[in-house]
């Protein structure tokens, strides 16, 4: 007999028309399930990235492009470099000899630009010294980065650095236009610490200009005599 199967069997003549089912849940459109977890996944992964690279280059690595020769030889035109924006944000502050990425804004042009630290605050630049070389604090120094048949100066000065405030100049000194270049104008060329937005750490690009850096340790003392 077929009493149980009859008595299990729904009357979809007797259900109330808001509750009959509109087909096979296999039917329903899903928007979700358009796709397989495979690629949610992926996407999710690729966001994910997206939003970590943001956050990095925001507060953490930068990448710039060096767009003159004024710091050759130490970075060519085209090179693309990496800029650590933490550098000084945690009590640290510029070094004599440090390279350093900053907004010019209202001292250099509206513009970021890459110089090294030649003075910090309360440092007497002179240039130049009996020898021909930049003496800082009494002492000339020996610049081994020096473009290849520059001057250290064709500019004469006599500065103290205001605290607060950095001294810049480029490697290339007979094609940067830097500190030397403001020394009358408004500021005298001084570019408050504030407008740094970090230190150049690595040459990322192109393959071949590899390299990081050497930070930290300013100007060298030359030798007397």
């Amino acid at each position: 007999m077929d009493t149980e199967a009859q008595s299990t069997e729904r009357d979809r003549s007797s259900t109330p028309a808001g509750d009959q089912e509109e087909g096979p849940r296999s039917a329903r459109f899903r928007p979700f399930e358009l796709l397989d977890s495979g690629p949610r996944r992926a996407l999710a992964g690729l966001v994910l990235i997206a939003v970590v690279l943001l956050l990095v280059s925001r507060f953490v690595m930068q990448p710039f492009l060096i767009p003159s020769g004024s710091m050759e030889p130490t970075l060519r035109n085209g090179d693309r470099v990496l800029v650590n924006k933490l550098a000084y944000r945690f009590g640290s502050a510029p070094e004599r000899g440090d390279v350093v990425v900053f907004d010019g804004t209202g001292y250099f042009g509206n513009s970021d630009y890459v110089k090294r630290v030649m003075g910090v605050g309360g440092d007497r630049i002179v240039c130049c010294g009996d020898d021909g070389r930049i003496e800082v604090n009494g002492e000339p120094v020996s610049e081994t980065y020096l473009y290849e048949g520059d001057a250290p100066s064709t500019v004469p000065f006599d500065v103290v650095v205001p605290e607060g405030t950095l001294f810049l100049l480029g490697d290339h000194r007979s094609d940067s236009s830097d500190s030397r270049d403001r020394l009358g104008s408004p500021g005298g060329g001084f570019l408050p610490v504030e407008q740094v937005v970090g230190r150049v750490e690595w040459v990322g690009w192109p393959v071949g200009r590899w390299a990081d850096i050497e930070q930290g340790a300013g100007p060298v003392k030359a030798p007397h005599g």
